[in-house]
C-alpha cells in the first residue's frame, strides 16, 4: 500500500530514473536491479520508500496527481474563479498526452497484472486517492459558489477518472488522436461544473 511520502534529494532522484529506466526500456524490463545500479542507492535505501518495483511505479502515478494538486492550490489561492483551477487540471493532465511520460506506460502494465493482490491494491490506492482528490477540488468550487451546491461531488469525480483513464488507454493505442486531449477535457470540466 501507497502512503504519503516526504520528498527527499534520494527520492526524487529515484523516481527520475526509475522514469528514465520505463522510457528506454519498458515497465516490464525494467527491473529493481536495474534502478539499484542507476540510482546508486542500495536496496535497503529503495525499501525505505517502498516495498517493490511496482510499488514505485504506483508511487510515480501517485505524485503526478500531487503535482496537479499544488498548481490547483496555487491557482484557488489566485483565482476567484473557476476558470484558472480548471485550466491548473486540464494543463496537469497533458502528461496524459505527452509520449515522453511514462506514466500511460505504468497504468497499463499495473492494470494488466491486477489480479494480482499487491498491484490490484497500488492501483486502488491511486484510484481512491485520486477520487478523493478530484472531490476536493469540486467541494473547492462549490465552497467558493463558483459550483452549484446541487453537484454531486462524489459521482462528478469518478466521471472526471472514467475520462481521464479513458483518455490514457487512448494515448497507448492511437496517439495522433491525442492533440486536443487536454481541451477536451477542459471542456468537460467547464461544462460540468459550471454554475448555470
Amino acid at each position: 500500500m501507497l502512503k504519503h511520502i516526504r520528498f527527499t534529494s534520494n527520492l526524487c532522484n529515484l523516481l527520475s530514473i526509475t522514469e528514465q529506466l520505463i522510457h528506454e526500456k519498458g515497465c516490464k524490463k525494467t527491473t529493481l536491479q536495474d534502478i539499484i545500479q542507476r540510482s546508486g542507492l542500495s536496496k535497503g535505501a529503495i525499501y525505505h520508500y517502498v516495498r517493490s518495483k511496482d510499488e514505485l511505479f504506483g508511487l510515480i502515478l501517485q505524485i503526478k496527481m500531487e503535482k496537479i494538486n499544488d498548481e490547483f492550490l496555487k491557482e484557488k489561492e489566485n483565482e476567484t474563479g473557476l476558470e484558472g483551477p480548471l485550466h491548473a487540471i486540464s494543463n496537469g493532465m497533458k502528461y496524459v498526452t505527452d509520449e515522453a511520460d511514462v506514466t500511460n506506460n505504468i497504468f497499463i502494465y499495473l492494470l494488466g497484472r491486477k489480479e494480482e493482490p499487491a498491484i490490484a491494491d497500488i492501483l486502488s490506492h491511486i484510484y481512491e486517492h485520486s477520487i478523493q482528490l478530484s472531490v476536493s477540488w469540486i467541494e473547492a468550487g462549490q465552497r467558493a459558489g463558483v459550483i452549484a451546491d446541487t453537484l454531486d461531488a462524489n459521482q462528478t469525480a469518478m466521471m472526471f477518472m472514467t475520462f481521464s483513464y479513458g483518455l490514457r488507454v487512448r494515448a497507448m493505442i492511437d496517439p495522433s488522436s491525442m492533440s486536443d486531449a487536454s481541451q477536451e477535457f477542459h471542456e468537460l470540466m467547464r461544462n460540468t461544473l459550471r454554475k448555470s
